[in-house]
């Protein structure tokens, strides 16, 4: 399939702060290297999140992961990075998102939404 053939497919808009922005992850769990562009999410804060299940440890290679929390203040971003995916390799990333996240839409600085995983 060539680049055009997937982005008509890919789209829905996926924002990651944390191990979905690395390569192997991506791979691993989407079956590709995504492409995508810097923003932020507005009104939200940043913390760890201890991960337990052995196939994201071994995916991820990381025990502690990023997790975002809805915050008070409305100045509050988190940096990030928004990809283009498919139905498809949204529902891989809703399998590799343990059970302490959940998939929401928010606003971005750029202006636009997009599907992000925030703490449960």
């Amino acid at each position: 399939m060539t680049s055009n053939g997937l982005r008509g497919a890919a789209s829905i808009r996926l924002f990651s702060y944390g191990t979905l922005q690395l390569q192997q992850v991506q791979v691993e769990t989407l079956g590709r290297t995504l492409a995508g562009n810097a923003d932020a999410l507005i009104g939200f804060k940043q913390t760890l999140l201890e991960i337990t299940d052995p196939e994201v440890l071994k995916i991820s290679g990381e025990r502690f992961h990023p997790v975002v929390v809805a915050s008070s203040d409305p100045t509050d971003t988190v940096a990030g990075t928004v990809f283009w995916i498919t139905p498809e390799e949204l529902a891989a990333a809703d399998r590799y998102e343990v059970s302490d996240y959940q998939r929401v839409e928010a606003k971005l600085a750029s202006g636009g939404r997009a599907w992000v995983y925030v703490k449960a």
